[in-house]
C-alpha cells in the first residue's frame, strides 16, 4: 500500500503502530495496575485518572502553539521521551499525590503528541492528507488490537508482576517513537497562499481570512465546538453500547466484546476506501449529510434494540455498531480535512491545538451523554442520533463553500525526502 509522503510518512506511520500498540499495552489493564500493584480503591482511581485526564486537556493548544515556533521534529521527540519517562515514574511510587503528577505530565504528552503528529503528517503529506489519515487510523486500529491481544495473552499469567512489565512495554513503546522520530527529516513549514483577485459577485465573494490567532477565529472556535458533539462516538463504543447492552436489552453479554469487535474489522477493511469522501474541502463537507443519516440510524437502531426477542436484540445492536461505525469513520475523514483547511498556513500548529481540545473534551463529557441517553431510554438513543445529525447540519452551514476559495487550504507540502 503507498503511504502518502515518502519515506518520512512510512516512519510516522511505524510512530502510529508502536504508539498505538504501547498504549493497547496499558489502556487494557491500567485500572488492574493501579488496583492491584498501586493499592489504590474505585474512587482514588477515578479521582487519577479524570483529574489527569481533564489538565491534560492543556495539551493540544499548547502544543500546538510551541509547533508554529520551534522545529517540530524535535518537538515530537522530546513529547515522546517525555511520555516514556512519565509512563516509567508510574512504576516508582505508590503515593497517590505522586501518581496524580506523573499521570498528569503523561496526560499532557499524549494529548500533545496527537495534535503534533496529526501536523506532521498534514505537512508532509500535503494535499493526500486524507489518505494518510485513512492509512494512519487502519494502522492505528491494528496496533490498538495487537497490543490488546498481548496483554490479554500475559495476564493469563495471573501475576501482579506482569502489569509491570506491561506498562514497561508502554514506556518502552514510547522510545521506539521517539527514536523513529529523529529518523524524520523536519517537515518544510507551509506558506501563505498567494492573494487572489476579489470577485464582484457578493454571493461567491472568498471567505475572509481567518486571523493568526485561532483564539479570535470565531468560526474555527465554533466549529471545534462542533466538533466535540461530533467525537461522541467514541463514547458509544467504551461506554453507552457496553452498558446499554447489558442493562436495557435482552442481548446476551457475550455480544459486548464482539460488537467492539466489529468496530475494530470495520474501520481497518473501510478506512482507506472511505477517504475518497474527505479527499477536498467540498468533498468533505458533502460528506457532513450522510454523517447525519448514519448518526441518526446509529441511535435509532439503539432506540429498537429494547424489543424482547434475543436475537432481534443482537441485529438491531449489530446495526447501530455498524451505523455509528461507520460515522466515526466518516467523521474522521471530515474532521481531519476541515481541521486543516479552516486554518490558515502560517497558523496551522496553533488552530490545530484549538481543535485537539475537542477531542480532549469529549472525553469529559461523553461519559455523562451516554448516562444521560441511557437514563432517558429509547428516546435517550433517537434524541441523541437526532441532535448529532443536526449539528452536522449546522457544521455544514457554518463550513459552507463562498465560491472558489471556499476554505484556506494550503499548498502541496509533500516532503521530498
Amino acid at each position: 500500500m503507498r503511504i502518502p509522503g515518502g519515506p518520512d510518512g512510512r516512519r510516522m506511520m511505524a510512530v502510529t503502530f508502536a504508539d498505538k500498540a504501547g498504549s493497547g499495552l496499558w489502556g487494557a489493564t491500567s485500572a488492574l495496575y493501579f488496583t492491584f500493584v498501586a493499592g489504590l480503591d474505585a474512587a482514588e482511581i477515578g479521582l487519577l485518572v479524570g483529574l489527569s485526564g481533564a489538565i491534560g486537556i492543556a495539551g493540544p493548544p499548547l502544543g500546538g502553539l510551541l509547533a508554529d515556533r520551534v522545529p517540530l521534529r524535535s518537538l515530537l521527540t522530546v513529547v515522546q521521551a517525555v511520555r516514556a519517562l512519565a509512563s516509567l515514574g508510574l512504576l516508582a511510587t505508590t503515593d497517590l499525590r505522586l501518581l496524580l503528577a506523573i499521570a498528569t505530565v503523561g496526560s499532557l504528552g499524549d494529548r500533545t503528541s496527537a495534535v503534533l503528529t496529526k501536523l506532521y503528517a498534514t505537512r508532509v503529506a500535503g494535499e493526500e492528507r486524507s489518505r494518510y489519515q485513512a492509512i494512519n487510523r487502519t494502522v492505528s486500529n491494528t496496533g490498538w488490537a495487537v497490543g490488546g491481544l498481548v496483554a490479554a495473552g500475559a495476564l493469563t499469567l495471573g501475576t501482579t508482576t506482569v502489569y509491570s512489565w506491561l506498562l514497561t512495554g508502554d514506556a518502552l513503546s514510547f522510545v521506539l517513537c521517539a527514536l523513529l522520530t529523529l529518523r524524520c527529516a523536519e517537515p518544510p513549514i507551509p506558506s501563505a497562499p498567494p492573494a487572489r483577485e476579489a470577485m464582484t459577485d457578493a454571493e461567491t465573494a472568498p471567505a475572509p481570512i481567518s486571523p493568526n490567532n485561532p483564539w479570535r477565529d470565531r468560526r474555527y472556535l465554533a466549529y471545534t465546538a462542533s466538533e466535540t458533539l461530533l467525537f461522541l462516538d467514541d463514547s458509544v463504543f467504551k461506554i453507552g453500547l457496553p452498558l446499554w447492552t447489558v442493562t436495557a436489552t435482552t442481548a446476551p453479554h457475550q455480544a459486548v466484546p464482539l460488537l467492539l469487535v466489529l468496530n475494530n474489522l470495520l474501520v481497518v477493511c473501510f478506512q482507506v476506501p472511505l477517504a475518497r469522501f474527505g479527499n477536498t474541502p467540498r468533498a468533505a463537507r458533502a460528506t457532513l449529510l450522510p454523517l447525519g443519516a448514519a448518526f441518526l440510524a446509529g441511535g435509532a437502531a439503539l432506540a429498537a434494540s429494547v424489543v424482547a426477542t434475543p436475537w432481534l436484540a443482537i441485529l438491531a445492536l449489530t446495526l447501530a455498531a455498524t451505523a455509528f461505525t461507520v460515522a466515526e469513520m466518516l467523521h474522521a475523514t471530515v474532521s481531519w480535512e476541515l481541521s486543516v483547511a479552516l486554518a490558515p498556513p502560517t497558523a496551522q500548529g496553533a488552530y490545530l491545538g484549538v481543535h485537539g481540545l475537542a477531542q480532549a473534551a469529549q472525553r469529559s463529557v461523553g461519559p455523562l451523554a451516554m448516562t444521560c441517553a441511557i437514563a432517558t431510554g429509547p428516546a435517550g438513543w433517537l434524541g441523541l442520533g437526532a441532535a448529532l445529525a443536526a449539528v452536522c447540519h449546522a457544521q455544514r452551514h457554518l463550513v459552507r463553500d463562498r465560491g472558489t476559495t471556499a476554505l484556506s487550504v494550503p499548498p502541496v507540502t509533500v516532503s521530498e525526502h
